[in-house]
């Protein structure tokens, strides 16, 4: 079965935790996805959330969708089959070979986009969300014990300034190792996108926060996948790889699946920020298991 608080609906419009209904835009984004647990509960419970939340777009980070790591092109194509409109990508994008000729014909599969030039496949894409409104997602990377690719942080500027006048909605994912260096994102990003959110560690953090010029805020989403292990896979091999320091092969773990996602919620009425983008008005952190 399935827990999870559904929402209140009334007059055909959602009410949040808070008790307001709103008819803003909203979001919901889906931590890393992890091996066939984490795609099978996406697919036994999107569908239900899309229409009970009256959600307008859906991304989701798929770099741990084939058995932990990387994506295949058929399991690119599931995804985005279920209802996820932007699957976004990380250090794993790259596990699977045969992802390296697809990417390149699927720009709703990015990668981070502060690789290098020349890097198959995208770092952004530009679309129109159920509602009307036209968004756009971003991918980076931190470096911080990761491998040091190209500056997150001016690339983040040379995305922004190349974008459309008439995009409302931008959301970053950060994929990076240390909070320190998601959160320094969050507030150099702060009034000039709509959310910056956080993925990689597959561990939930509980800062989400509207940041004061109105960026939506969570360090990490955390994962979709199987919890009975460490962060998705099997806990006795990396239990043992611990103590005996050998090289492992390591398998996905089963038990305690949940879907780690955040809502967020934009201030349509309010007044844009200085970038002239949507305002977040509200963020939340959700959790759906299968016991």
């Amino acid at each position: 079965m399935f827990s999870g608080a559904e929402p209140g609906a009334e007059g055909g419009r959602y009410r949040n935790k808070l008790g307001n209904t709103q008819s803003g835009m909203r979001i919901l984004f889906i931590g890393d996805i992890v091996g066939s647990p984490g795609r099978q509960i996406v697919h036994d419970r999107l569908a239900d959330i899309l229409a009970q939340r009256q959600i307008d777009l859906v991304i989701a980070n798929g770099e741990n969708a084939a058995s932990g790591f990387g994506i295949t092109p058929r399991l690119a194509d599931e995804l985005l089959g279920m209802g996820i409109d932007v699957l976004t990508g990380g250090n794993h994008s790259w596990d699977r070979k045969e992802i390296l000729d697809y990417m390149p014909h699927q720009p709703r599969l990015l990668r981070p986009g502060n690789f290098p030039e020349g890097t198959p496949g995208l770092g952004s894409f530009t679309g129109t969300a159920k509602n009307g409104v036209k968004y756009a997602v971003l991918n980076l990377q931190g470096r911080v014990f990761l491998t040091p690719i190209d500056d997150p942080f001016r690339k983040a500027d040379a995305e922004l300034a190349q974008l459309p006048a008439d995009v409302a909605f931008v959301l970053v994912d950060i994929h990076a190792e240390t909070t320190s260096e998601k959160i320094a994102m969050g507030w150099y990003l702060d009034g000039r996108v709509t959310a910056v959110v956080g993925t990689h560690t597959h561990v939930t953090t509980a800062d989400e926060r509207v940041l004061p010029q109105g960026t939506a805020y969570l360090t990490d989403v955390g994962m979709t996948g199987p919890h009975g292990g460490v962060i998705g896979m099997d806990r006795e091999a990396i239990i043992k790889r611990f103590l005996d320091g050998l090289p492992a092969r390591f398998e996905v773990a089963s038990g305690d699946v949940q879907m780690n996602c955040v809502l967020i919620e934009t201030d349509d009425a309010g007044e844009r920020n200085a970038a002239g983008r949507l305002r977040a008005r509200h963020i939340e952190r959700l959790c759906f298991r299968i016991e």
